[in-house]
């Protein structure tokens, strides 16, 4: 009886130290992946952003009725904490597949909402038309991600397949104030500021990484991250609301 103490005694031990263990090859991995939190504020005063004059088109002017809608280039609260911005890291990553699921854009009171987004290259974007009058979606692209369809009617949705890296701007030619952009990306390491001016990306590799931020106003500004595995690392960025508008 003895002996057969001991020996469950030495099952039960390797059991403990097993457990302990990373059980697969995805749990080895999480191990050398980190989270990068981040924030983004412009400093100094904050530029007023123009009301968007609809009068040309009647039926965009009825549907935002006692709206004062703005055209909301600079989104900022009062403490400078900057939404819209768009942030990836550079370099290169090891393959993998783009989402199923596809990014979207609506035509919504005659603006594009939301206004930044991200996607995969290989990744589905859809733009829907939500407002019963004719809008269009024309991208001005310095790459291939280029298309200019109309959609005449609620309801109408289309669908273009991202296919080169850029920060591709999506206009309507019926309502020229109509603007959105999407930052094109050829892995999963990117994000978009909220309206708290703060942004995070999950499940980044470990190691030395350069990191930019994107504004459709002040353009990109970059620096370098140190990622750890299993930890949070967190990125400030600061525009002087002073630098030239992107080419």
């Amino acid at each position: 009886m003895k002996g057969v103490f001991c020996l469950m005694a030495v099952v039960l031990t390797v059991a403990v130290a097993m457990r302990n263990q990373p059980t697969s090859a995805a749990g080895a991995q999480a191990a050398n992946r980190g989270t990068i939190k981040g924030h983004v504020r412009l400093n100094g005063k904050l530029p007023g952003n123009p009301v968007i004059r609809m009068g040309m088109d009647p039926m965009c002017s009825k549907i935002n009725a006692g709206k004062r809608v703005i055209q909301e280039t600079v989104l900022a609260a009062l403490d400078g904490s900057l939404a819209n911005v768009f942030v990836k890291l550079e370099g290169s990553f090891p393959q993998t597949p783009a989402p199923t699921e596809p990014v979207k854009l609506d035509q919504q009171g005659c603006v594009y909402l939301p206004r930044v987004v991200g996607a995969r290259v290989g990744q589905t974007l859809q733009v829907h038309n939500s407002d019963e009058l004719m809008h269009n979606v024309h991208s001005l692209s310095a790459k291939s991600n280029t298309f200019n369809v109309s959609e005449p009617k609620a309801g109408m949705m289309q669908q273009f397949k991202m296919k080169d890296e850029e920060m591709l701007q999506i206009k309507c030619d019926v309502h020229s104030w109509m603007t959105a952009y999407v930052g094109i990306v050829s892995h999963p390491y990117f994000a978009v500021s909220n309206t708290a001016g703060t942004f995070e990306i999950a499940n980044v590799p470990a190691g030395t990484h350069k990191i930019q931020a994107w504004h459709e106003r002040y353009g990109p500004v970059a620096q370098t991250v140190q990622v750890k595995g299993g930890a949070t690392t967190t990125v400030d960025f600061m525009y002087s609301g002073t630098e030239p508008p992107p080419k």
